[in-house]
């Protein structure tokens, strides 16, 4: 088929490569490149390097409402355009311009975690499960009727980054099965369930320990590895990048941390956790067990 890949992010490029596997790819639309680095240097997006690689035509326009840019993505004459996290409104004429439409890569079980943030947010909010779905799109926000869906359980200790990964080639998998067989019934999706999964905010990252701790232990590993959920230890502001509820009675107050085997725990309003992956101001992560080999532990983390 005769594509047009739409995504930004290094979740979008697993998938613009098995695209380009197997069928045409025609352009490959991402953001701009952006100021990033000590130097501030433009850096163009990991898509953007993927598709160089691939030898592939890259555009990445600041905005797709005005008529020439809608002009120019309607003479490519695609079969379909392939949007995977691609950051930008699709106008109504940028809907409609390919053959059979636009699709888009969703890593959510929809209605479920429409938004910016649907791996974050699952993995926050205790879910048992997330996924892919592939929808027809729409003008609405991750509104479209879906194509087809695929569910995968969300591990105990499991970090954004991990789930990421994993739902990123479920993703490429499935959408080289379905196109071949387009155009599909899609399947209009409840009015029930439906919940949006906010961008995360770097304030949502200091942890309180006034909570439960398995709703800390979700926090920590759904921020994990961006922005990294922190504590200040001993001065220090410390990312704890992987956690665990503990198992068993604690005798810790609210806040004190003890040591415990390869690593050590921290007692929260109910319960406590256990941290199993930290990573210190202008340090690589390291295991807990690691941290505590060249790091004090105070008795109150506050």
């Amino acid at each position: 088929m005769n594509i047009i890949f739409m995504g930004t992010p290094d979740f979008s490029v697993p998938i613009l490569q098995a695209l380009a596997a197997q069928h045409r790819v025609l352009a490959v639309y991402c953001q701009p490149p952006r100021p990033a680095g000590r130097g501030k240097a433009d850096r163009p997006s990991p898509v953007h390097m993927a598709a160089q690689a691939l030898g592939l035509p890259v555009r990445h326009p600041v905005s797709l409402k005005g008529a020439q840019e809608q002009a120019e993505f309607a003479a490519l004459g695609a079969d379909i355009a392939v949007v995977v996290a691609y950051g930008l409104i699709l106008p109504q004429a940028v809907l409609d311009a390919p053959r059979l439409g636009c699709v888009n890569i969703h890593a959510s079980l929809l209605p479920r975690w429409r938004g910016a943030a649907p791996i974050h947010r699952a993995i926050m909010a205790g879910d048992a499960e997330t996924g892919i779905c592939i929808m027809q799109m729409e003008a609405g926000l991750d509104t479209g009727p879906v194509l087809a869906r695929a569910a995968l359980p969300i591990g105990a200790s499991e970090t954004t980054a991990e789930l990421h990964d994993r739902l990123s080639a479920l993703g490429a998998q499935m959408i080289v099965q379905i196109l071949p067989r387009l155009p599909l019934p899609a399947q209009a999706q409840p009015a029930l369930g439906v919940s949006y999964a906010a961008k995360i905010d770097k304030a949502e990252a200091r942890i309180n320990w006034a909570r439960p701790a398995a709703e800390i232990a979700r926090q920590i590993n759904g921020l994990s590895p961006f922005p990294g959920a922190w504590v200040d230890i001993g001065g220090e502001r410390v990312k704890l990048l992987r956690a665990a509820v503990a198992l068993g009675p604690s005798d810790l107050g609210q806040g004190e941390a003890g040591a415990h085997l390869g690593g050590f725990v921290i007692a929260c309003a109910t319960g406590a956790v256990r941290i199993l992956e930290v990573q210190r101001e202008g340090k690589r992560r390291a295991s807990a067990e690691e941290f505590l080999r060249g790091a004090s532990l105070p008795d109150i983390l506050r």
